[in-house]
């Protein structure tokens, strides 16, 4: 019987492997943002007003899916006195 997850494993399987590495990046970074606001005990909307963002904006960045510039990940590593990546 045919299922859901071999259906999902099966498409999957397709997804060109630099197609998977930006999408784990995307994610690894997201994750890594939300990290440092729950350490350091921050709201969506509080981090976006700390920035001068948009609460809008911050929920793109926490979703994994956002393709973020370098001038942003420098402003959210200076907010957070820290390297979000390292190369």
């Amino acid at each position: 019987m045919k299922t859901i997850e071999d259906s999902f494993k099966k498409m999957a399987e397709t997804v060109p492997p630099h197609i998977q590495i930006e999408v784990d990046l995307e994610i690894a970074i997201s994750n890594r943002i939300y990290d440092l606001m729950i350490q350091r005990g921050l709201s969506k909307i509080e981090f976006a007003q700390a920035l001068g963002k948009q609460p809008s904006e911050v929920t793109k960045w926490l979703s994994g899916q956002h393709n973020f510039t370098i001038r942003t990940l420098s402003q959210l590593s200076t907010f957070f006195g820290e390297s979000l990546i390292r190369v």
